[in-house]
């Protein structure tokens, strides 16, 4: 019935790289993408919010962008194994993961 357990879950590792969500922070001044597999692909800072004598600021900022853009991609990640779950019930079955929600 569940095949070959380890090659299903390199494919969907696989499949959640491919997904990728954007969270930003501070009015678009600071922009993060990550993927599914809540890895960080990309910081982008706008530099007229840099400011070297308040660090501390643009510090928040990141910490901010940062945790949005993981608890976006867990969001994303948790829906698609929701669907592969339903797509691995027997015929029928599949009406069953609603059940969760």
């Amino acid at each position: 019935m569940f095949g070959d357990f380890g090659a299903m879950q390199a494919q969907i590792k696989e499949q959640l790289e491919d997904i990728t969500v954007t969270a930003e922070a501070g009015d678009g001044a600071i922009e993060v993408t990550a993927n599914a597999n809540r890895k960080v692909m990309n910081i982008k800072i706008k530099p007229e919010i840099v400011d070297p004598t308040d660090v501390e600021q643009l510090e928040d900022l990141l910490v901010v962008a940062l945790n949005r853009a993981l608890e976006k991609a867990e969001v994303k990640a948790a829906a698609e194994m929701q669907k592969i779950a339903q797509s691995m019930l027997p015929g029928g079955l599949g009406g069953l993961g609603d059940l969760f929600k």
